[in-house]
C-alpha cells in the first residue's frame, strides 16, 4: 500500500486532518509530519494573543499519524475493497517538553509495541524540525476494516 493511499483512507478531512505526508511505513514502524498553518481554527483562542498548538491537538496529530495511518497500512489486506477503517482510541499517555507555534513543521514516528486483534498499541513520539524531543508517549487504538 502507498503511502498516498494510507491517507485516502483516513476518516478525516480537513480541517481536523493532521497529516500532510507519510514519510516511511513498515510492519514495525512508521513516520510522517504535518505543518500547524497559521490560519489553524484553534489558534484564535489557544492563547490569547500568544497563540500555541494545544496540547490535545498535538495527540491527534500523534494518534492520526501514529496510530490510525499505521493501523491503516497493518490491515492492508483486509482494506483492499478500499472502505476507510472505524477507529476507536482506546488510551493514550503523552508528556509534553516544547511548544508547537503557529507555522511549525512537526515529525510524528511511531513504533509498535503490539498488534492483535486489530487492536494496536505504539510508542509515538513527536519532533520539531530542528529534530527536538516535543512529545512522546503510548498511544492504543482498535482498528476495524
Amino acid at each position: 500500500m502507498e503511502e498516498q493511499n494510507i491517507i485516502e483512507l483516513l476518516p478525516y478531512q480537513r480541517p481536523f486532518l493532521f497529516v500532510d505526508a507519510i514519510d516511511t511505513v513498515s510492519e514495525n514502524e512508521i513516520r510522517g509530519h504535518y505543518t500547524f498553518r497559521k490560519d489553524e481554527y484553534f489558534y484564535k483562542g489557544h492563547f490569547k494573543d500568544n497563540p500555541i498548538t494545544p496540547g490535545v491537538i498535538l495527540t491527534e496529530c500523534m494518534a492520526q499519524i501514529g496510530l490510525v495511518c499505521f493501523g491503516i497500512f497493518l490491515l492492508k489486506d483486509e482494506l483492499q475493497n478500499a472502505k476507510k477503517p472505524q477507529v476507536a482510541l482506546t488510551s493514550n499517555k503523552i508528556d509534553f517538553y516544547l511548544p508547537v507555534l503557529p507555522g511549525e513543521k512537526v515529525i510524528v514516528h511511531s513504533e509498535k509495541e503490539v498488534f492483535r486483534f486489530n487492536k494496536l498499541k505504539c510508542k509515538v513520539k513527536m519532533l520539531n524540525k530542528k529534530g527536538e524531543l516535543v512529545a512522546r508517549g503510548v498511544i492504543s487504538g482498535m482498528l476495524k476494516a
